[in-house]
Order: C-alpha cells, then structure tokens, then sequence
C-alpha cells in the first residue's frame, strides 16, 4: 500500500462553545479520490481550513509524505502542495478571468508580467478543461457555473499541487460539466494527485471516490473503501438516524391561483415566459444553467423590471411593485446564492430571520427587541436551525442552517407565494430531508411553491 501523500493524525480544533473537530484521523494516497462526506456542522469545513493553512490546529499532527508541517497560513500550505477550492468562490470580480487564474503566480521577467503569456497559458488551460470561456473577460461577468470551472482551472494552475481539495465543486454545475470535471479528476488521478472530495451528492461519491470517511459533530465516524459501501450505510453514518423517503403530498387541484405570470418578458433573457401556481401546489421549474431560471425569479420576485407582461398574486396585478411591495402582497423568495442575495452577513440570526417582519415587532417606530427574540426563538426550535441562538451571527452558520433561516424569515411572513430557487445547493442530506418535510407543510397549509433545481431527481 502507498504511503499516504497528507495524513492528518488526532487533529482537534475548538471555537468559544464550538468543539468544531475531535481527535479526528485522515488520510489520501497517492491517485486516489477520499471523499470526505457530513452533515452540515460535522467538521469537514474546519478540516480543510487548517489544511489550507486558514486555521491553526489545536492538537494533533499534520504529515505530507510521512514528514510534519506546520502550515500557519495558505501561503505555507500551496507552497507544500495543497490546493483548495472552496464552496464559497475567492474570485476578484474586478479581474479578467486570466488574471484570477495566475493571481499570485503571474508569468513575467523582471518584475514585469506578460500579460500576453497569461492570457495564451489561460486558454490552453480552459481548452484542456473543455471550458469555453474567454479569458480576457471580467469574471464579475460570469455565471455561477462558469465562475465555479474558473475556480477548477485556477487550482489546477499551481503545477506543485500534491494534494487537491475540492468543496462542493459541482454544485452550481450542469450534467456536461460535472462529466468534465470527472473526467479531469481521472487524469489527476492517473498524474498521481490525491484528491479530497467533499460533496453532499452521495451519488457522487459512488461515482468518483475511492475511499470515503464520515465525520459527525466533530468526530470520525468510520473510513471506508467505497465499493463496500451503500447509501443508506453512508446516510446512517451521517445522521445517526435512518431517514424516511418523504411521500409526495398531493397537489391541492381545487385551489385557486395564486401566483400567475403571463407574456414575461425582460428583454434580454426571458422571453413571454407564462405560468400558473396554484394554492397547495409545487411547480417545478427546470432547465441548464443559463437558461434563465433565476432571472425568472427574480422578474417574479420584482428584483428585476419586465419589459412586457404581466405579475399576479390571487388575482391582483403586482407588476409595479417593487420588492417591498410584493413581499408585502405576500411573496417570498430562497435565492441561489443565499450569501450574496438571501442573507445580510453581518448580522445576527434574530435580525435576518425577521427581515420581512420588522413592523409586526415595533411600535412608534421602534423595534421591540424583547417580542422580536421570543418570535426568533419560536421559529429555531420549529425548523430545528442549529445555532447559538437569535443573537448568534448568521455568518458564522452551516450553509443547510443559512438555509433555513431564509425559510424562518418567509414563514414569519406567511408568505402566500414562494419562489425556491436551488434551495437544497451545498445542503446536507439531513437537512435537506428536514427542508423538502418544510415545503410539504407549507404546501398543505395552501402556499403556492414554484420550485427551481439543476438537480431533476428533485424537482421529479
């Protein structure tokens, strides 16, 4: 058996009332994929931020070829060969796609880069990759999709890499780029790089991993090969507990409509788009990346002005309003990117949870923060969000309770109309059960859902 290319020995890591990572043992070998799977809050994110030098151990060993390092920032952890793509994209928007790939690693002589060798070994690597992107562009012109494979090629710029991390690198991804990926990650392998894979997609990990290890609440909880593995052995591990299959609720048929579109247009991506979502109802919205699914929803949701057609909530034209106006009328929206366009990241639990909902909780215009806690505390408990409490900052929360704390906030609301755009992206399968549960209430309470997913064993 190869001696593993990083092993990670009795490693624990605590923060104030968290113990994130306990006694923790890990390894990868050489041209192997370890896929390393958990619930949300489980401790693979902690994990691979002191493999990247972002935080310090607290106890144990960290060994790259049998020898200790002591990596005390990312600096220290690409020089030794660990590369990592993270979930959340570090991508300067302002910068052409060239320029983020090499950044830091820029081609030139004499202190003077040559832009014109960035951009000619840019399109080598986006062409070997089958990503056709041009990279001359600015990415902050990009889509999630084509960011994410920027995000690839950069890792894969630094030829030292030994070891690569990849934190749910096919989330925002189509079914012909998740193959071109895979197929990346095979020459790779054959390269001899040892590749971390963490994914909340089991099937991915049947599909690409050699080995898988389960970490929960901080602890190993087994390693195995995965070709003696099923998921439901993979999920009990996870979990602690066995989930049950949801049962499709009916569809309410008799209710009326409640949110209707007709003719939408925007001008650019969406055209004369018409749909219909009745009360006690899930409509599934479906399509690849950049077919206009979100621009949908946020046309819906009064984000964005149509250029023609029409908006409807229970009959009533809502066209003119602004978002204020339609969250007002009764309609609420899960965005993509729960970071950048759901939550307000500086503030806490409590402040994000009741967003919608500030004039129920004062009076005379001021917020009465005492009626606006008990709420908040109302709503954790019944969407079970794993936190500290109101007051805890929502930055500092898995992605699946990010998650649920936008749904807290149109529960709160009652909102009539939901618009779910990718609410299950990077959500671990736990909590992904406890969501899809949360719309079959709000289903049966009468809400009307238009449900947007990349993933079609979801939206079926």
């Amino acid at each position: 058996m190869a001696e593993p290319l990083l092993a990670v020995e009795g490693l624990s890591k605590a923060f104030p009332g968290v113990q994130a990572l306990r006694g923790v043992d890990f390894d990868v070998r050489p041209g192997e994929v370890h896929a390393l799977i958990g619930e949300n809050g489980a401790g693979k994110s902690t994990l691979i931020k002191i493999l990247a030098g972002a935080h310090r151990r607290d106890a144990g060993r960290v060994l790259l070829r049998g020898r200790e390092v002591d990596l005390r920032d990312p600096h220290e952890a690409l020089a030794e060969g660990l590369s990592v793509i993270y979930q959340e994209f570090n991508l300067v928007p302002t910068l052409s796609v060239a320029q983020n790939i090499f950044l830091g690693r820029e081609p030139g002589r004499g202190g003077w880069i040559d832009r014109g060798a960035i951009v000619r070994q840019a399109v080598a690597m986006l062409a070997d990759l089958g990503v056709r992107i041009d990279p001359r562009v600015l990415v902050r012109t990009l889509g999630v999709a084509e960011r994410q494979m920027v995000e690839i090629t950069k890792a894969l710029s630094s030829r030292s890499a030994q070891v690569l991390i990849m934190d749910e690198p096919t989330a925002p991804l189509t079914n012909r780029e998740i193959e071109i990926l895979f197929g990346v990650i095979r020459r790779l392998k054959a390269q001899g790089i040892g590749i971390i894979y963490i994914s909340h997609r089991l099937e991915e990990v049947f599909a690409v991993a050699d080995r898988v290890t389960v970490l929960r609440d901080g602890a190993r909880i087994l390693t195995e090969p995965v070709t003696s593995m099923d998921i439901g052995r993979l999920v009990f591990a996870m979990v602690g507990r066995h989930l049950e299959e949801e049962a499709a609720a009916p569809a309410a048929g008799a209710g009326g409509v409640v949110l209707e579109a007709d003719g939408l247009t925007d001008g650019q991506r969406i055209r004369a788009v018409s749909l219909r979502v009745h009360a006690g109802e899930v409509v599934g919205l479906a399509g690849l990346v950049g077919s206009g699914r979100s621009e949908l929803a946020h046309l819906l949701f009064g984000a964005t002005r149509a250029t023609a057609g029409s908006v409807r909530l229970d009959g009533r034209d809502v066209g003119r309003l602004g978002v204020g106006g339609r969250i007002a009328a009764g309609i609420g929206m899960v965005p993509e990117d729960r970071k950048l366009q759901g939550l307000i990241l500086q503030l806490t639990v409590r402040d994000n949870a009741t967003l919608a909902t500030l004039g129920r909780y004062s009076r005379w215009g001021l917020l009465r923060r005492g009626v606006q806690e008990r709420g908040v505390v109302h709503l954790i408990e019944e969407l079970r969000i794993h936190t500290r409490g109101p007051r805890h900052p929502v930055r500092s929360l898995s992605g699946g309770n990010q998650q649920k704390v936008i749904l807290a906030r149109w529960l709160d609301a009652g909102a009539r109309a939901l618009i779910l755009d990718e609410p299950t992206r990077g959500v671990d399968v736990g909590a992904k059960a406890e969501i899809y549960a949360l719309i079959r209430r709000l289903q049966g309470a009468g809400a009307a859902i238009l449900l947007i997913s990349s993933d079609l064993p979801e939206v079926l």
